[in-house]
């Protein structure tokens, strides 16, 4: 067969008026902007990286140990030392598959995390849950505890049944919906606000 020679089409082909390849071109251009858009707020969502996460079984229950690598960007720092609290909350979700039916959630558990300085005494404290308070001097010891939170039971000992596999999802985020109500719109409009990880997964089989 001669390369050179043309091939009827099955369709005809009709070139393009100059308004429809501007159309085109307008589409594909907004195209463009909001696949950029979308990658940015995605890229500024995960900007917690989850460093190491496990669970082990105790005389208490299931506990989960977990530590994260993540840095305050200059607009949650200033926020900080105006007195605005920042709210760190962790979510666990431990599931178990069925053949017969959907996937059995055994245990759905959330603990937060208070980050917040005091203007008068320059003190940094952090409280988990309402409960484990702690003071600080400086802003990187008291970060050293939101990175590295101690570990906390997640379930009872007679939750999970031993020698089946249970599917774990754990993320931590920074909990606008906590924040008070004069700075939870500003907050839901600013990307220095939309601070997450990834959702991470592992499998865990009590023994």
């Amino acid at each position: 067969m001669n390369l050179t020679q043309s091939v009827p089409l099955p369709f005809p082909v009709r070139c393009p008026s100059a308004g429809g390849t501007r159309l085109l071109r307008a589409l594909l251009q907004w195209l463009l902007v909001l696949l950029l858009a979308f990658s940015s707020v995605s890229a500024r969502a995960a900007e917690i990286t989850v460093s190491q996460a496990s669970i082990e079984a105790s005389d208490e229950g299931y506990r989960l140990s977990v530590s994260y690598d993540f840095d305050l960007n200059r607009g949650l720092e200033d926020a900080l030392s105006r007195g605005v609290p920042l709210y760190f909350t962790t979510e666990v979700q431990l599931t178990r598959r069925r053949w017969y039916w959907f996937d059995e959630t055994s245990v759905s558990a959330t603990r937060t995390v208070r980050l917040s300085y005091n203007v008068l005494t320059r003190q940094y404290h952090t409280a988990i849950s309402g409960q484990l308070q702690q003071s600080f001097s400086n802003l990187d010891d008291a970060m050293t505890l939101i990175r590295r939170p101690p570990r906390w039971i997640i379930a009872d000992n007679n939750t999970l049944k031993a020698g089946d596999a249970y599917q774990v999802g754990l993320r931590m985020r920074l909990d606008v919906a906590q924040l008070p109500k004069p700075f939870q719109v500003n907050a839901l409009n600013n990307s220095d606000w939309r601070l997450s990880s990834d959702w991470i997964e592992f499998t865990y089989k009590p023994e």
